[in-house]
């Protein structure tokens, strides 16, 4: 039996506090309704994440052996959730109660999920364009629907880059502070020529011998992370105050994530960088003067920055 809003809402803040303090924390600078669809799109979210990596509120990652029913299994309850059909599972019928309340287009989560599926194929990137295309799928197209539960305009293309861009910013910062951590689980995100131009053979990037050269592509990552984070701000100036300060205050807070990971050079992965509840109601205090004069940020253009494709899309990007 499908539940109604109120159950549904009610779920995914239990998913959300069982799953995620800091989104817990940080969708509470939201207006009420753009609090309670930012819930339900995070319990989509983390269901997707959970079905793909055999996990369970984003703990205990183990291989899995059925991957491919897996990834049907979210395709179809995803396609029929969005056409407005009752699919059984509370976590998506919450992206159905989403999509009808915004219009939300269907590519983005379906963007979200083939990022899934490049994870369960064992995929790396070869080049950084690669890298960036696997950064939209798995996080800038969370950026796009955050974007319009905020009451972006679908088709202000413009103002999606940039909340694009934010996911992107975002993923490169956890790609820098898990370098070790995914190869532990068989994953590695570094493109396949960064390796290369510092003489890194394939799967041997965390022995101690290439501490050092690591550190180097960890910068770049984090450098990355930074350019596309000061893009991202710009798109503070066409939300509400209260989505702006949130959005600023994610952005701050994953900002000091990318760089503690510089700060800390060749150490940067002997302990987890994370970031205190301290650090984060700093940031959110910064960032309340930041929405308040949102409409005066700098104008930081793109130039140089990956921009995702118009229209349909679904990954072009070379399978394992």
């Amino acid at each position: 039996m499908s539940l109604d809003r109120a159950a549904l809402v009610a779920h995914a803040r239990e998913t959300i506090a069982r799953g995620s303090q800091s989104f817990a924390a940080a969708s509470r600078l939201f207006d009420p309704a753009t609090r309670e669809r930012a819930q339900l799109l995070y319990a989509w979210c983390r269901a997707c994440d959970d079905i793909a990596d055999g996990q369970e509120l984003g703990h205990g990652m183990r291989p899995v052996t059925d991957a491919e029913a897996r990834l049907a299994r979210m395709r179809t309850l995803t396609a029929l959730a969005l056409a407005g059909g009752a699919t059984g599972d509370p976590a998506f019928d919450a992206l159905g109660v989403v999509a009808a309340e915004t219009g939300l287009p269907a590519r983005y989560p379906h963007d979200l999920i083939e990022g899934f599926a490049l994870d369960a194929q064992g995929w790396r990137p070869r080049n950084e364009d690669d890298l960036l295309r696997y950064c939209y799928h798995v996080a800038g197209s969370v950026g796009c629907m955050m974007a319009v539960l905020m009451g972006v305009d679908p088709a202000d293309e413009a103002t999606l880059d940039r909340a694009c861009d934010l996911g992107i910013a975002f993923q490169l910062a956890n790609i820098a502070r898990d370098i070790a951590e995914d190869a532990g689980a068989g994953r590695c995100y570094l493109p396949a020529d960064w390796l290369a131009e510092l003489g890194i053979p394939a799967g041997e990037h965390v022995a101690p011998a290439y501490r050092a050269r690591l550190t180097r592509l960890a910068r770049r990552l984090t450098d990355q992370a930074a350019r596309y984070a000061a893009s991202a701000r710009t798109g503070a100036a066409k939300l509400s105050f209260r989505s702006a300060w949130a959005v600023l205050a994610a952005a701050g807070i994953y900002g000091g994530i990318a760089r503690e990971v510089a700060r800390r050079g060749g150490r940067a992965w002997d302990r987890r960088v994370s970031t205190g509840k301290a650090a984060k109601l700093g940031w959110m205090l910064i960032a309340t003067g930041q929405a308040a004069r949102r409409h005066s940020l700098p104008d930081t253009p793109r130039d140089g920055l990956w921009t995702r494709p118009r229209g349909a899309f679904t990954t072009s990007l070379p399978r394992a």
